[in-house]
């Protein structure tokens, strides 16, 4: 039983459980808990997790970092934060990447949008270095003139949004990135991206910026589903058979240096192409294949006739080469790139990943790689187990025993709070004549016809928004060839693989204001989990079949791996995500009391499906129509 919180931090009428939520994410900050929380739509994640951190903050002294996702959710806590001011005065500053945005020097130069944070950022420290001299930076020379106390100030008063802060330096010629981490030293809470923690490359510098010790820092993670498969990514190391040509053109540039012996830099590309091809015909198995985990060292050594030693030896060569090749670089400010670099700590980090936990693989397709895939997020997880404490929150983290165990989250508390909207606001039907099951629509080639007949007739029953998830953009692809846009009758707006984040906006905004349209988006993509619908914005769901992923080797491992670590490898890396992805393309409908949606699954395997819960599957039409009609 808890104590209900103070709520005085609170600036609107509680609803629903947020008082015990509230209550709930205090006492584990108080007691120097994990908290891993599963909480409906509506409940007020951002807000209740905001008011439960800060609400004994000044007698505890320690600082907030709330990690985002999205852009769009940095502005919702900063919204948040806007309200609580009324309150009592919290200072909060939201920072985002290096990019064309944040930098006005990269704007200019396409070539620097590729970078990784690691080049930009000592690509940014020469032109720091030359600091009043000719070729330095003058948007990092004139913050030397700024008055730091009234900055922070008007930062207090204000609170401005990363984008309008953006716009404000570039109008007065100041760097956005530079002067924002001149005000977090000052925050109570500071909004990042997951990079900023998580990556060991930023991540000590990072801390230095907040002037803070991981063990006076409480972190806040929103939509935490993504973590594991973050953290996942963060350790994987992967290397592209492509990226040997630009070796070669780089060691070209430098007189093919040696690197041990007679070895030189062209000797070790051409027998990485061999180990490719060897690789490739002798373990790739469709899209992927794995590989023994010796099998890269082994064929070096073996086909250069070296020893492990002298292979290291041959690594520490390629870095060093590149370093020189980096600095040349910086020296005309160009991005520190060096390619003899990358291959030398690919081959280096490589040997590292020895551990049961990693997964050997050798990619196919339009992009042959090597890829030492990580099995396991608690390698990289150390952040949230030397935190003061750490609350992780999402709408669909269910089952939530199984996050804190993959996290290594041992003294975690767990809970989930519902949603206070009406349920009878949300109709889910499903469609039992058709499945994406692949045995099935191999069986019935006319079953992507079925498929959709039913997403146009949907479309034509009533005049409202519409959004299309898929399993794949392959499906998408489908239907698009197939003429479904044009059959609707309706504007059909798409997210096409890889668009930059303006274009998604522009799509969005174009299909939000269109009444009647219908947006083609993917299950689990950035539309069908990161952006509100709220209102007419979209009020009809349509998702075209069960989205389990494509079945390859490297999801096999993971389904091994997890077999051993939990007992339920299947469940925990295939149904699990699926149904995530699920609930949170239908969760796009429902973003306030007032929402009404209708969300139809076409699948005839949904009523077995544990954790999706249907509302009927018979006549569906007429059961759409009468929904509206009765608004």
């Amino acid at each position: 039983v808890l104590n209900m919180a103070d709520m005085s931090l609170f600036p609107y009428v509680p609803r629903g459980e947020q008082e015990e939520l509230v209550e709930f994410i205090r006492k584990a900050v108080v007691e120097r808990r994990n908290a891993v929380i599963e909480s409906g739509t509506g409940t007020g994640k951002t807000i209740c997790s905001l008011v439960g951190v800060l609400e004994d903050q000044p007698y505890h002294k320690f600082k907030v970092l709330y990690l985002t996702r999205t852009k769009s959710q940095q502005k919702q806590v900063i919204s948040e934060i806007r309200m609580i001011n009324a309150k009592r005065s919290t200072f909060c500053v939201a920072i985002q990447g290096r990019t064309p945005t944040t930098c006005p020097m990269m704007s200019s130069d396409p070539e620097l949008s590729s970078g990784s944070p690691d080049e930009l950022s000592k690509w940014c420290s020469e032109f720091k270095k030359r600091k009043g001299k000719e070729g330095g930076c003058p948007y990092f020379d004139r913050i030397s003139n700024i008055d730091v106390d009234v900055l922070i100030s008007e930062m207090r008063t204000n609170l401005p949004d990363p984008e309008s802060f953006q716009r404000a330096c570039l109008e007065k010629g100041l760097c956005p990135y530079e002067m924002i981490k001149i005000a977090i030293p000052f925050a109570d809470v500071v909004c990042a991206p997951y990079p900023f923690l998580l990556s060991p490359a930023s991540r000590l510098a990072f801390l230095g910026w907040m002037e803070v010790i991981m063990s006076d820092l409480v972190i806040i993670v929103d939509e935490a589903h993504n973590v594991p498969d973050y953290l996942r990514d963060i350790i994987t190391t992967e290397y592209t058979r492509r990226a040997l040509d630009y070796v070669d053109k780089e060691a070209g540039e430098w007189g093919d240096p040696v690197v041990f012996e007679d070895i030189r830099v062209t000797d070790i590309t051409n027998v990485m192409r061999v180990c490719f091809d060897v690789a490739s015909k002798e373990y790739l198995k469709g899209d992927d294949g794995l590989i023994p985990p010796y099998f890269l060292q082994e064929e070096l050594m073996s086909r250069l006739m070296v020893t492990s030693n002298s292979l290291d030896t041959i690594c520490k060569s390629l870095i060093d080469l590149g370093e020189v090749v980096v600095a040349k670089k910086k020296e005309m400010r160009k991005l520190p790139r060096s390619y003899m670099r990358s291959l030398g700590s690919f081959i280096r980090r490589w040997m590292d990943c020895d551990d049961e936990c990693f997964a050997k693989l050798i990619n196919g397709g339009d992009r042959i790689s090597f890829e030492a895939y990580c099995m396991d997020p608690y390698l990289a997880a150390e952040p949230f187990r030397s935190c003061r404490s750490s609350i992780h929150m999402s709408g669909t983290l269910e089952p939530l025993e199984e996050y804190a165990e993959e996290l290594g989250l041992d003294d975690a508390v767990m809970r989930s709070f519902k949603s206070p909207f009406d349920p009878a606001n949300l109709l889910t039907l499903c469609a039992t004549d058709v499945t994406t099951r692949h045995d099935d629509m191999s069986r019935e080639p006319e079953m992507i016809s079925y498929l959709e007949d039913w997403v146009v007739r949907i479309v034509q029953t009533v005049v409202r928004n519409v959004a299309v998830f898929f399993p794949s953009y392959e499906m998408m692809n489908r239907f698009i060839v197939d003429d479904v846009p044009e059959r609707t009758g309706r504007d059909v707006y798409v997210e096409v693989r890889g668009m930059s984040q303006m274009d998604l906006m522009d799509t969005v905004d174009n299909f939000r204001t269109s009444e009647g349209s219908v947006l083609f988006a993917v299950a689990g993509g950035r539309i069908s989990e990161g952006l509100d619908f709220p209102d007419k914005d979209l009020e009809i769901a349509i998702i075209v079949g069960i989205p389990y992923p494509y079945p390859t080797v490297k999801m096999e491992s993971l389904i091994r791996y997890s077999d051993f670590r939990f007992g339920n490898g299947w469940e925990h890396v295939v149904r699990t995500p699926t149904i995530r992805k699920m609930r949170q393309a239908r969760g796009r409908l429902i973003r306030s009391e007032t929402d009404r949606g209708v969300c139809v699954v076409l699948d005839r395997r949904v009523p077995a499906l544990p954790g999706f819960d249907i509302d009927g599957h018979d006549d569906i039409i007429p059961r759409i129509r009468s929904f509206f009609e009765n608004e």
